[in-house]
Protein backbone atom coordinates (compact mmCIF):
# COMPACT_ATOMS: atom_id res chain seq x y z
CA UNK A 1 0.00 0.00 0.00
CA UNK A 2 0.86 3.50 -0.82
CA UNK A 3 3.36 4.87 1.90
CA UNK A 4 2.07 8.36 1.12
CA UNK A 5 -1.34 9.57 0.37
CA UNK A 6 -2.82 12.45 -1.41
CA UNK A 7 -5.87 13.64 0.48
CA UNK A 8 -7.21 16.65 -1.83
CA UNK A 9 -10.26 13.86 -2.18
CA UNK A 10 -10.79 12.69 0.64
CA UNK A 11 -13.12 13.66 3.46
CA UNK A 12 -10.37 13.19 6.46
CA UNK A 13 -8.74 16.23 4.68
CA UNK A 14 -11.18 18.89 6.47
CA UNK A 15 -9.91 18.00 9.85
CA UNK A 16 -6.43 17.27 9.20
CA UNK A 17 -4.80 19.28 6.41
CA UNK A 18 -3.60 23.35 6.58
CA UNK A 19 -2.97 25.64 9.30
CA UNK A 20 -6.59 26.75 10.24
CA UNK A 21 -6.59 22.50 11.39
CA UNK A 22 -4.28 23.03 14.03
CA UNK A 23 -7.15 23.13 16.93
CA UNK A 24 -8.27 19.56 15.08
CA UNK A 25 -4.67 18.23 15.03
CA UNK A 26 -4.37 18.73 18.67
CA UNK A 27 -7.03 16.27 19.67
CA UNK A 28 -5.57 14.15 17.74
CA UNK A 29 -1.64 14.38 18.85
CA UNK A 30 -4.20 14.05 22.72
CA UNK A 31 -4.62 10.61 21.68
CA UNK A 32 -1.58 9.15 20.90
CA UNK A 33 -1.31 9.56 16.62
CA UNK A 34 1.68 11.09 15.20
CA UNK A 35 1.91 13.36 12.42
CA UNK A 36 2.51 10.39 9.71
CA UNK A 37 -0.61 8.40 11.39
CA UNK A 38 -2.63 11.70 10.88
CA UNK A 39 -1.87 12.25 6.99
CA UNK A 40 -2.97 8.29 6.50
CA UNK A 41 -6.71 7.79 5.65
CA UNK A 42 -8.77 7.39 8.39
CA UNK A 43 -10.92 4.35 8.43
CA UNK A 44 -13.80 4.55 11.09
CA UNK A 45 -14.39 1.18 12.62
CA UNK A 46 -17.89 0.53 13.81
CA UNK A 47 -18.99 -1.71 15.72
CA UNK A 48 -21.85 -2.90 17.59
CA UNK A 49 -20.74 -4.42 20.61
CA UNK A 50 -22.29 -4.88 24.12
CA UNK A 51 -23.55 -6.70 26.59
CA UNK A 52 -27.42 -7.04 26.12
CA UNK A 53 -26.41 -10.55 24.44
CA UNK A 54 -24.00 -12.92 23.18
CA UNK A 55 -24.48 -11.74 19.45
CA UNK A 56 -22.82 -8.87 20.01
CA UNK A 57 -19.98 -9.63 22.80
CA UNK A 58 -16.88 -11.07 20.36
CA UNK A 59 -17.23 -7.91 18.54
CA UNK A 60 -14.56 -5.45 20.41
CA UNK A 61 -12.13 -8.35 19.94
CA UNK A 62 -12.83 -8.46 16.17
CA UNK A 63 -13.28 -4.72 15.87
CA UNK A 64 -9.51 -4.10 17.55
CA UNK A 65 -8.87 -6.93 14.93
CA UNK A 66 -9.84 -4.78 11.74
CA UNK A 67 -7.58 -1.97 13.05
CA UNK A 68 -4.89 -4.05 13.14
CA UNK A 69 -5.50 -4.59 9.41
CA UNK A 70 -5.87 -0.95 8.84
CA UNK A 71 -2.95 0.00 10.27
CA UNK A 72 -0.58 -2.85 8.24
CA UNK A 73 -1.83 -0.93 5.81
CA UNK A 74 -0.86 2.40 6.06
CA UNK A 75 -3.91 3.28 7.69
CA UNK A 76 -5.28 5.10 10.81
CA UNK A 77 -7.93 3.48 12.22
CA UNK A 78 -10.55 4.85 14.42
CA UNK A 79 -13.25 3.21 16.25
CA UNK A 80 -16.40 3.44 17.92
CA UNK A 81 -19.95 1.66 18.90
CA UNK A 82 -22.89 1.96 17.84
CA UNK A 83 -26.41 0.64 19.72
CA UNK A 84 -27.77 -2.74 19.37
CA UNK A 85 -30.96 -3.99 19.97
CA UNK A 86 -31.38 -7.75 20.38
CA UNK A 87 -34.24 -9.94 19.30
CA UNK A 88 -33.53 -12.65 21.67
CA UNK A 89 -33.90 -10.33 24.92
CA UNK A 90 -36.83 -8.02 23.24
CA UNK A 91 -38.86 -10.74 22.44
CA UNK A 92 -42.70 -11.34 23.23
CA UNK A 93 -42.67 -7.91 25.25
CA UNK A 94 -42.72 -4.35 25.10
CA UNK A 95 -38.86 -4.32 23.79
CA UNK A 96 -39.53 -5.96 20.72
CA UNK A 97 -40.93 -2.47 19.52
CA UNK A 98 -37.16 -1.31 19.55
CA UNK A 99 -35.85 -3.78 17.33
CA UNK A 100 -36.88 -2.83 13.70
CA UNK A 101 -36.68 0.96 15.00
CA UNK A 102 -32.56 0.33 15.79
CA UNK A 103 -32.18 -0.57 12.39
CA UNK A 104 -32.65 2.97 11.01
CA UNK A 105 -30.82 4.60 13.80
CA UNK A 106 -28.05 2.50 13.57
CA UNK A 107 -27.25 3.62 10.31
CA UNK A 108 -28.13 6.77 11.08
CA UNK A 109 -25.38 6.89 14.04
CA UNK A 110 -22.97 5.77 12.04
CA UNK A 111 -23.92 7.86 9.04
CA UNK A 112 -23.47 11.11 11.74
CA UNK A 113 -19.87 9.75 13.25
CA UNK A 114 -18.45 9.29 9.73
CA UNK A 115 -19.91 12.55 8.84
CA UNK A 116 -19.10 14.49 12.29
CA UNK A 117 -15.16 13.51 11.90
CA UNK A 118 -14.91 13.31 8.04
CA UNK A 119 -13.73 9.77 8.11
CA UNK A 120 -12.46 7.98 4.52
CA UNK A 121 -13.59 4.50 4.72
CA UNK A 122 -15.94 2.10 7.26
CA UNK A 123 -15.55 -1.25 8.29
CA UNK A 124 -18.35 -2.39 9.89
CA UNK A 125 -18.98 -5.26 12.21
CA UNK A 126 -21.71 -6.48 13.65
CA UNK A 127 -23.66 -9.61 14.84
CA UNK A 128 -27.40 -9.52 16.08
CA UNK A 129 -30.77 -9.07 13.74
CA UNK A 130 -30.83 -5.44 12.34
CA UNK A 131 -27.32 -4.26 13.12
CA UNK A 132 -26.30 -6.24 9.88
CA UNK A 133 -28.82 -4.31 7.67
CA UNK A 134 -28.44 -0.82 9.28
CA UNK A 135 -24.69 -1.09 9.30
CA UNK A 136 -24.93 -2.21 5.26
CA UNK A 137 -27.40 0.75 4.94
CA UNK A 138 -25.04 3.36 6.10
CA UNK A 139 -22.62 2.22 3.72
CA UNK A 140 -24.65 2.86 1.02
CA UNK A 141 -25.73 5.96 2.29
CA UNK A 142 -22.22 7.43 2.86
CA UNK A 143 -20.71 5.52 -0.20
CA UNK A 144 -17.52 5.45 1.40
CA UNK A 145 -14.80 2.60 0.38
CA UNK A 146 -16.65 0.10 2.92
CA UNK A 147 -16.19 -3.70 3.92
CA UNK A 148 -18.73 -5.35 6.03
CA UNK A 149 -17.75 -8.02 9.14
CA UNK A 150 -20.21 -10.30 10.71
CA UNK A 151 -19.33 -10.89 14.32
CA UNK A 152 -20.16 -14.74 13.43
CA UNK A 153 -22.49 -17.12 14.70
CA UNK A 154 -22.56 -18.76 18.38
CA UNK A 155 -21.89 -22.68 18.51
CA UNK A 156 -25.00 -25.04 19.09
CA UNK A 157 -25.66 -26.38 22.22
CA UNK A 158 -25.92 -29.83 22.94
CA UNK A 159 -29.48 -31.16 24.52
CA UNK A 160 -30.29 -34.65 25.39
CA UNK A 161 -28.02 -36.27 22.59
CA UNK A 162 -29.31 -33.39 20.09
CA UNK A 163 -27.77 -30.06 19.02
CA UNK A 164 -30.43 -26.78 19.82
CA UNK A 165 -30.55 -23.54 19.40
CA UNK A 166 -32.74 -21.02 21.02
CA UNK A 167 -35.53 -21.45 19.36
CA UNK A 168 -35.86 -25.20 21.12
CA UNK A 169 -36.15 -22.67 24.04
CA UNK A 170 -39.40 -20.55 22.59
CA UNK A 171 -40.41 -23.55 21.49
CA UNK A 172 -40.02 -25.71 24.76
CA UNK A 173 -42.00 -22.74 26.50
CA UNK A 174 -45.02 -23.66 24.29
CA UNK A 175 -44.87 -27.43 24.93
CA UNK A 176 -44.28 -26.43 29.13
CA UNK A 177 -47.21 -23.95 29.10
CA UNK A 178 -49.57 -26.47 26.96
CA UNK A 179 -48.83 -29.26 30.36
CA UNK A 180 -47.15 -31.57 27.42
CA UNK A 181 -45.70 -34.72 29.27
CA UNK A 182 -41.97 -33.72 27.08
CA UNK A 183 -41.78 -30.59 28.49
CA UNK A 184 -41.87 -30.24 32.73
CA UNK A 185 -40.11 -27.53 33.98
CA UNK A 186 -37.07 -29.11 35.06
CA UNK A 187 -36.23 -30.01 31.65
CA UNK A 188 -36.85 -26.13 30.50
CA UNK A 189 -34.79 -25.19 33.17
CA UNK A 190 -31.97 -27.82 31.57
CA UNK A 191 -32.33 -26.72 28.36
CA UNK A 192 -32.13 -23.48 29.11
CA UNK A 193 -29.16 -23.57 30.59
CA UNK A 194 -27.43 -25.36 27.46
CA UNK A 195 -28.75 -23.64 24.38
CA UNK A 196 -26.77 -21.00 24.14
CA UNK A 197 -22.96 -22.30 24.69
CA UNK A 198 -21.39 -18.85 24.48
CA UNK A 199 -20.83 -15.87 22.11
CA UNK A 200 -22.48 -15.59 19.18
CA UNK A 201 -25.52 -14.44 17.10
CA UNK A 202 -28.38 -16.96 16.91
CA UNK A 203 -27.56 -20.24 15.14
CA UNK A 204 -29.72 -20.93 12.65
CA UNK A 205 -30.99 -19.26 9.66
CA UNK A 206 -32.74 -16.97 11.26
CA UNK A 207 -32.01 -12.87 10.59
CA UNK A 208 -28.80 -12.73 11.62
CA UNK A 209 -26.92 -15.57 9.15
CA UNK A 210 -29.44 -14.99 6.58
CA UNK A 211 -28.06 -10.99 6.48
CA UNK A 212 -24.06 -12.56 7.27
CA UNK A 213 -25.13 -14.65 3.83
CA UNK A 214 -26.43 -11.61 2.23
CA UNK A 215 -23.23 -9.65 2.86
CA UNK A 216 -21.21 -11.56 1.18
CA UNK A 217 -23.70 -12.40 -1.98
CA UNK A 218 -24.14 -8.49 -2.53
CA UNK A 219 -20.19 -8.28 -2.64
CA UNK A 220 -19.82 -5.91 0.77
CA UNK A 221 -18.10 -8.70 2.93
CA UNK A 222 -14.78 -10.79 1.84
CA UNK A 223 -15.82 -14.09 0.88
CA UNK A 224 -15.92 -17.22 3.21
CA UNK A 225 -15.77 -14.64 6.20
CA UNK A 226 -19.43 -15.17 8.15
CA UNK A 227 -18.54 -18.70 8.07
CA UNK A 228 -16.55 -19.26 11.62
CA UNK A 229 -18.89 -19.12 14.60
CA UNK A 230 -18.09 -16.25 17.07
CA UNK A 231 -16.15 -18.05 19.64
CA UNK A 232 -13.16 -18.73 17.08
CA UNK A 233 -10.04 -16.69 17.70
CA UNK A 234 -9.42 -17.27 13.68
CA UNK A 235 -12.03 -15.32 12.92
CA UNK A 236 -9.95 -12.54 13.27
CA UNK A 237 -7.90 -13.12 10.45
CA UNK A 238 -10.94 -11.84 8.48
CA UNK A 239 -11.06 -8.92 10.87
CA UNK A 240 -7.65 -8.30 9.86
CA UNK A 241 -7.96 -9.25 5.92
CA UNK A 242 -11.23 -6.54 6.14
CA UNK A 243 -9.01 -4.10 7.28
CA UNK A 244 -6.65 -4.26 4.68
CA UNK A 245 -8.89 -4.54 2.06
CA UNK A 246 -10.39 -1.36 2.82
CA UNK A 247 -7.21 0.48 2.48
CA UNK A 248 -7.19 -1.32 -1.43
CA UNK A 249 -10.44 0.29 -1.47
CA UNK A 250 -9.81 3.96 -0.76
CA UNK A 251 -6.64 3.44 -3.15
CA UNK A 252 -8.50 2.19 -6.17
CA UNK A 253 -11.78 4.52 -4.80
CA UNK A 254 -13.85 1.35 -5.25
CA UNK A 255 -17.46 2.07 -3.30
CA UNK A 256 -20.59 0.44 -1.93
CA UNK A 257 -22.56 1.91 -4.90
CA UNK A 258 -20.40 0.48 -7.44
CA UNK A 259 -20.52 -2.76 -5.84
CA UNK A 260 -24.42 -2.81 -4.71
CA UNK A 261 -26.10 -3.14 -8.10
CA UNK A 262 -29.39 -4.34 -9.13
CA UNK A 263 -27.83 -7.44 -10.04
CA UNK A 264 -26.00 -8.02 -6.76
CA UNK A 265 -29.51 -7.35 -5.23
CA UNK A 266 -30.95 -10.11 -7.07
CA UNK A 267 -27.61 -12.32 -5.78
CA UNK A 268 -28.52 -11.51 -2.34
CA UNK A 269 -32.46 -12.46 -2.64
CA UNK A 270 -31.92 -15.60 -4.71
CA UNK A 271 -29.02 -16.38 -1.69
CA UNK A 272 -32.00 -15.91 1.29
CA UNK A 273 -33.89 -17.85 -0.79
CA UNK A 274 -31.55 -20.96 -1.57
CA UNK A 275 -31.18 -21.26 2.41
CA UNK A 276 -34.25 -20.81 3.48
CA UNK A 277 -33.38 -17.68 5.06
CA UNK A 278 -35.37 -15.15 7.37
CA UNK A 279 -38.50 -13.25 5.85
CA UNK A 280 -37.01 -10.14 7.54
CA UNK A 281 -34.60 -10.40 4.12
CA UNK A 282 -37.61 -8.84 2.47
CA UNK A 283 -38.07 -5.99 4.53
CA UNK A 284 -33.38 -4.81 4.77
CA UNK A 285 -32.88 -5.84 1.09
CA UNK A 286 -35.53 -2.84 -0.28
CA UNK A 287 -34.09 -0.68 2.81
CA UNK A 288 -30.74 -0.96 1.61
CA UNK A 289 -31.99 -0.40 -1.98
CA UNK A 290 -33.49 2.60 -0.61
CA UNK A 291 -30.07 4.22 0.17
CA UNK A 292 -28.34 3.87 -3.54
CA UNK A 293 -31.10 3.98 -6.07
CA UNK A 294 -31.53 0.82 -6.66
CA UNK A 295 -35.07 0.04 -7.66
CA UNK A 296 -36.10 -3.26 -5.70
CA UNK A 297 -39.19 -3.78 -3.21
CA UNK A 298 -40.88 -6.42 -2.01
CA UNK A 299 -42.07 -7.72 -5.58
CA UNK A 300 -38.33 -7.42 -6.99
CA UNK A 301 -37.54 -9.81 -3.74
CA UNK A 302 -40.34 -12.07 -4.68
CA UNK A 303 -39.67 -12.91 -8.21
CA UNK A 304 -35.63 -13.40 -7.00
CA UNK A 305 -37.30 -16.00 -4.46
CA UNK A 306 -39.88 -17.08 -7.28
CA UNK A 307 -36.93 -18.65 -9.47
CA UNK A 308 -34.89 -19.82 -7.13
CA UNK A 309 -34.16 -23.95 -5.60
CA UNK A 310 -34.14 -24.33 -2.08
CA UNK A 311 -30.96 -26.01 -1.52
CA UNK A 312 -29.35 -25.38 2.11
CA UNK A 313 -30.63 -27.96 4.67
CA UNK A 314 -30.57 -25.66 7.88
CA UNK A 315 -33.18 -25.23 10.72
CA UNK A 316 -35.45 -23.69 11.00
CA UNK A 317 -37.07 -26.04 8.28
CA UNK A 318 -34.42 -28.01 8.17
CA UNK A 319 -31.45 -30.33 9.98
CA UNK A 320 -28.40 -28.10 10.13
CA UNK A 321 -27.15 -24.97 12.07
CA UNK A 322 -24.36 -22.14 10.49
CA UNK A 323 -21.93 -23.65 12.06
CA UNK A 324 -22.66 -26.91 9.84
CA UNK A 325 -23.15 -24.30 6.75
CA UNK A 326 -19.41 -22.91 7.50
CA UNK A 327 -17.80 -26.14 7.22
CA UNK A 328 -19.44 -27.64 4.50
CA UNK A 329 -17.97 -24.29 2.15
CA UNK A 330 -20.55 -21.59 3.18
CA UNK A 331 -21.53 -18.70 0.85
CA UNK A 332 -18.68 -19.93 -1.86
CA UNK A 333 -19.91 -23.02 -2.20
CA UNK A 334 -23.43 -22.18 -2.20
CA UNK A 335 -23.00 -19.28 -4.86
CA UNK A 336 -20.69 -21.94 -6.52
CA UNK A 337 -23.80 -24.07 -7.37
CA UNK A 338 -26.04 -21.26 -7.86
CA UNK A 339 -23.40 -19.92 -10.53
CA UNK A 340 -22.78 -23.26 -12.15
CA UNK A 341 -26.72 -23.30 -12.66
CA UNK A 342 -26.59 -20.08 -14.00
CA UNK A 343 -28.64 -18.40 -11.29
CA UNK A 344 -26.77 -15.90 -10.16
CA UNK A 345 -25.05 -13.26 -11.94
CA UNK A 346 -21.40 -13.99 -11.84
CA UNK A 347 -19.80 -10.64 -13.11
CA UNK A 348 -20.77 -8.31 -10.16
CA UNK A 349 -17.89 -6.56 -8.45
CA UNK A 350 -17.08 -7.42 -4.80
CA UNK A 351 -14.79 -5.82 -2.17
CA UNK A 352 -11.78 -7.99 -3.13
CA UNK A 353 -11.73 -6.08 -6.35
CA UNK A 354 -12.88 -9.51 -8.08
CA UNK A 355 -16.28 -10.55 -9.57
CA UNK A 356 -18.30 -12.87 -7.92
CA UNK A 357 -16.90 -15.36 -10.96
CA UNK A 358 -13.39 -14.62 -10.35
CA UNK A 359 -13.87 -14.89 -6.27
CA UNK A 360 -15.84 -18.26 -7.11
CA UNK A 361 -12.42 -19.85 -10.09
CA UNK A 362 -10.47 -22.20 -7.29
CA UNK A 363 -13.99 -23.37 -5.20
CA UNK A 364 -14.88 -26.47 -6.77
CA UNK A 365 -18.15 -27.98 -5.04
CA UNK A 366 -18.17 -31.14 -2.38
CA UNK A 367 -20.24 -33.54 -2.81
CA UNK A 368 -19.21 -35.30 0.06
CA UNK A 369 -20.71 -32.50 2.87
CA UNK A 370 -24.58 -32.81 3.30
CA UNK A 371 -25.56 -29.10 4.28
CA UNK A 372 -25.52 -27.83 0.86
CA UNK A 373 -27.13 -29.50 -1.84
CA UNK A 374 -26.49 -28.92 -5.83
CA UNK A 375 -28.41 -26.52 -7.47
CA UNK A 376 -29.33 -29.37 -10.28
CA UNK A 377 -30.76 -31.50 -7.40
CA UNK A 378 -32.41 -29.39 -5.10
CA UNK A 379 -34.35 -30.12 -1.45
CA UNK A 380 -37.19 -28.32 -3.44
CA UNK A 381 -37.64 -26.83 -6.52
CA UNK A 382 -38.80 -23.29 -5.23
CA UNK A 383 -37.24 -21.06 -3.15
CA UNK A 384 -37.46 -21.38 0.85
CA UNK A 385 -39.43 -17.85 0.90
CA UNK A 386 -41.95 -16.59 -1.41
CA UNK A 387 -44.12 -13.59 -1.93
CA UNK A 388 -47.96 -13.21 -1.98
CA UNK A 389 -50.51 -10.77 -3.21
CA UNK A 390 -54.19 -10.84 -3.00
CA UNK A 391 -57.12 -9.18 -1.61
CA UNK A 392 -55.71 -9.30 1.87
CA UNK A 393 -52.73 -7.84 0.92
CA UNK A 394 -53.04 -5.45 -1.80
CA UNK A 395 -49.64 -4.45 -1.35
CA UNK A 396 -47.58 -7.80 -0.68
CA UNK A 397 -47.27 -10.26 2.32
CA UNK A 398 -44.01 -12.88 2.72
CA UNK A 399 -44.20 -16.42 3.83
CA UNK A 400 -41.02 -18.68 4.91
CA UNK A 401 -41.99 -22.36 3.17
CA UNK A 402 -38.84 -24.07 3.77
CA UNK A 403 -39.78 -27.33 5.82
CA UNK A 404 -43.53 -26.49 5.35
CA UNK A 405 -45.85 -29.96 3.91
CA UNK A 406 -48.59 -28.10 3.00
CA UNK A 407 -48.77 -24.93 0.88
CA UNK A 408 -52.30 -23.92 1.19
CA UNK A 409 -54.35 -23.28 4.19
CA UNK A 410 -58.25 -21.75 4.10
CA UNK A 411 -60.13 -21.38 7.43
CA UNK A 412 -61.81 -18.91 9.35
CA UNK A 413 -59.97 -15.69 10.68
CA UNK A 414 -59.92 -15.59 14.61
CA UNK A 415 -58.79 -11.67 14.63
CA UNK A 416 -56.51 -10.31 17.55
CA UNK A 417 -55.49 -6.96 18.64
CA UNK A 418 -51.65 -7.17 19.07
CA UNK A 419 -49.51 -10.19 19.92
CA UNK A 420 -50.44 -10.41 23.83
CA UNK A 421 -53.95 -11.07 23.05
CA UNK A 422 -53.46 -13.84 20.67
CA UNK A 423 -50.15 -15.32 22.73
CA UNK A 424 -52.81 -15.17 25.77
CA UNK A 425 -55.41 -17.57 23.89
CA UNK A 426 -52.72 -19.82 22.28
CA UNK A 427 -51.11 -20.36 26.05
CA UNK A 428 -54.76 -21.43 27.36
CA UNK A 429 -55.42 -23.61 24.02
CA UNK A 430 -58.09 -21.14 23.20
CA UNK A 431 -57.94 -21.56 19.19
CA UNK A 432 -58.58 -24.85 17.62
CA UNK A 433 -57.29 -26.73 14.28
CA UNK A 434 -58.10 -24.73 11.07
CA UNK A 435 -57.98 -21.51 12.62
CA UNK A 436 -56.42 -18.56 10.76
CA UNK A 437 -54.70 -16.12 13.71
CA UNK A 438 -54.36 -12.79 12.56
CA UNK A 439 -52.33 -10.13 14.66
CA UNK A 440 -53.04 -6.40 13.57
CA UNK A 441 -51.75 -3.31 14.69
CA UNK A 442 -48.18 -4.62 14.87
CA UNK A 443 -47.08 -2.75 11.40
CA UNK A 444 -44.58 0.12 11.23
CA UNK A 445 -46.68 2.65 12.04
CA UNK A 446 -49.35 0.86 14.03
CA UNK A 447 -47.35 -0.81 16.57
CA UNK A 448 -45.59 1.04 15.93
CA UNK A 449 -41.76 -1.13 15.68
CA UNK A 450 -43.47 -3.85 13.54
CA UNK A 451 -42.54 -6.68 16.18
CA UNK A 452 -41.46 -10.06 15.75
CA UNK A 453 -44.41 -12.94 16.86
CA UNK A 454 -41.66 -15.53 17.78
CA UNK A 455 -42.95 -16.25 21.17
CA UNK A 456 -46.31 -17.00 19.83
CA UNK A 457 -45.57 -19.28 16.85
CA UNK A 458 -42.74 -20.89 18.68
CA UNK A 459 -45.65 -21.15 21.55
CA UNK A 460 -47.74 -22.80 18.39
CA UNK A 461 -44.90 -25.46 17.42
CA UNK A 462 -44.05 -26.24 21.07
CA UNK A 463 -48.10 -27.25 21.04
CA UNK A 464 -47.51 -29.20 17.95
CA UNK A 465 -50.09 -27.17 16.19
CA UNK A 466 -47.47 -25.47 13.89
CA UNK A 467 -48.90 -27.33 10.49
CA UNK A 468 -52.50 -27.51 11.90
CA UNK A 469 -53.31 -23.19 12.04
CA UNK A 470 -52.11 -20.65 10.06
CA UNK A 471 -50.95 -17.32 11.51
CA UNK A 472 -50.84 -13.96 9.62
CA UNK A 473 -50.32 -10.36 10.67
CA UNK A 474 -49.20 -7.16 9.42
CA UNK A 475 -45.86 -7.17 11.69
CA UNK A 476 -42.96 -9.38 11.28
CA UNK A 477 -41.62 -13.48 11.95
CA UNK A 478 -37.93 -13.79 13.53
CA UNK A 479 -35.90 -15.75 10.64
CA UNK A 480 -36.85 -18.41 13.58
CA UNK A 481 -40.54 -18.94 13.40
CA UNK A 482 -41.69 -21.89 11.09
CA UNK A 483 -44.79 -22.93 10.83
CA UNK A 484 -47.54 -21.69 8.42
CA UNK A 485 -46.56 -17.95 8.99
CA UNK A 486 -47.29 -14.82 6.73
CA UNK A 487 -45.58 -11.38 7.93
CA UNK A 488 -45.48 -8.25 6.40
CA UNK A 489 -49.13 -7.87 5.46
CA UNK A 490 -49.51 -4.56 3.98
CA UNK A 491 -51.02 -2.19 3.99
CA UNK A 492 -50.72 -2.36 7.70
CA UNK A 493 -54.36 -2.15 9.79
CA UNK A 494 -52.94 1.29 11.41
CA UNK A 495 -53.42 2.51 7.89
CA UNK A 496 -57.01 0.75 6.89
CA UNK A 497 -55.61 -2.19 4.98
CA UNK A 498 -57.54 -5.07 4.46
CA UNK A 499 -56.19 -6.54 7.56
CA UNK A 500 -57.75 -4.19 9.71
CA UNK A 501 -60.99 -5.10 8.65
CA UNK A 502 -61.78 -8.12 9.02
CA UNK A 503 -63.44 -9.71 11.57
CA UNK A 504 -63.41 -12.80 13.03
CA UNK A 505 -65.50 -15.56 11.01
CA UNK A 506 -63.99 -14.32 8.14
CA UNK A 507 -62.82 -17.18 5.63
CA UNK A 508 -59.27 -16.52 4.51
CA UNK A 509 -57.43 -18.60 1.84
CA UNK A 510 -53.41 -18.31 1.49
CA UNK A 511 -52.07 -20.95 -1.37
CA UNK A 512 -48.38 -19.90 -1.21
CA UNK A 513 -47.48 -22.66 -4.56
CA UNK A 514 -49.65 -19.51 -6.76
CA UNK A 515 -48.57 -16.71 -4.12
CA UNK A 516 -52.05 -15.54 -2.98
CA UNK A 517 -53.93 -14.24 0.19
CA UNK A 518 -57.39 -13.37 -0.17
CA UNK A 519 -60.37 -13.10 2.11
CA UNK A 520 -63.94 -13.73 1.29
CA UNK A 521 -65.68 -10.38 0.91
CA UNK A 522 -67.42 -8.45 -1.32
CA UNK A 523 -65.49 -5.22 -2.63
CA UNK A 524 -69.08 -3.65 -1.04
CA UNK A 525 -68.92 -5.72 1.91
CA UNK A 526 -64.89 -3.96 2.63
CA UNK A 527 -66.37 -0.58 1.90
CA UNK A 528 -69.22 -0.76 4.46
CA UNK A 529 -66.34 -1.63 7.18
CA UNK A 530 -63.98 0.98 5.62
CA UNK A 531 -66.75 3.55 6.30
CA UNK A 532 -67.14 2.56 10.32
CA UNK A 533 -63.00 1.78 10.63
CA UNK A 534 -61.15 4.28 12.20
CA UNK A 535 -57.25 4.35 13.20
CA UNK A 536 -56.07 3.29 16.64
CA UNK A 537 -54.37 5.75 19.05
CA UNK A 538 -51.12 3.64 19.96
CA UNK A 539 -49.91 4.25 23.77
CA UNK A 540 -46.40 6.03 22.25
CA UNK A 541 -47.51 9.54 21.65
CA UNK A 542 -43.36 10.84 22.17
CA UNK A 543 -39.75 9.32 21.70
CA UNK A 544 -38.25 7.16 19.73
CA UNK A 545 -41.30 5.43 18.90
CA UNK A 546 -43.01 8.15 18.53
CA UNK A 547 -41.09 9.82 16.14
CA UNK A 548 -40.71 6.16 14.30
CA UNK A 549 -43.87 6.16 13.52
CA UNK A 550 -44.44 9.63 11.91
CA UNK A 551 -41.67 8.63 9.50
CA UNK A 552 -41.69 5.31 8.62
CA UNK A 553 -43.18 4.24 5.28
CA UNK A 554 -44.61 0.57 4.25
CA UNK A 555 -43.38 -2.75 4.81
CA UNK A 556 -43.47 -3.32 1.21
CA UNK A 557 -40.61 -0.47 0.60
CA UNK A 558 -38.47 -1.61 3.40
CA UNK A 559 -39.97 0.74 6.30
CA UNK A 560 -38.07 3.02 5.68
CA UNK A 561 -37.83 6.43 7.61
CA UNK A 562 -35.91 9.16 5.19
CA UNK A 563 -36.31 9.97 1.78
CA UNK A 564 -33.15 7.76 0.67
CA UNK A 565 -31.36 8.53 -3.08
CA UNK A 566 -34.14 10.00 -4.25
CA UNK A 567 -33.67 12.95 -2.08
CA UNK A 568 -30.49 12.69 -2.62
CA UNK A 569 -28.94 16.23 -3.07
CA UNK A 570 -25.04 15.40 -2.68
CA UNK A 571 -22.85 11.90 -1.63
CA UNK A 572 -21.19 11.94 1.65
CA UNK A 573 -17.77 11.00 0.18
CA UNK A 574 -17.18 13.36 -2.10
CA UNK A 575 -17.77 16.61 0.00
Amino acid sequence: MSKTWDKSRLPSRHVTEGPARSPHRSYYYAMGLSTADIKKPFVGVASCWNEAAPCNTALMRQAHAVSEGVKAANGTPREFCTITVTDGIAMGHEGMRSSLVSRDWIADTVELTIRGHSYDALVGVAGCDKSLPGMMMAMLRLNVPSVFLYGGSIMPGRFEGKDVTVLDVFEAVGANAAGMNTMSDEKLAALEKLACPGEGACGGQFTANTMACVSEAIGLALPLSSALPAPYLNRDEYAVASGEAVMRLIATNLRPRDICTRKAFENAAIVVAATGGSTNAALHLPAMAHECGVAFDLKDVAEAFAKTPYIADLKPGGNYVAKDFGEAGGVPMLMKTLLAEGLIHGDCMTVTGKTIAENLEDVVFDPTQKVIYPASAPITKTGGVVGLWGSLAPEGAIVKVAGLEKLQFTGPARVFDGEEACFAAVENRDYKEGDVLVIRYEGPKGGPGMREMLSTTAAIYGQSMGDRVALITDGRFSGATRGFCVGHVGPEAQEGGPIGLIETGDIISIDAEKGTIDIRLTPAEMQARRQKWSPRVTAYGSGVLAKFAKLVGPAHKGAVTHEGYDGERHIYADI
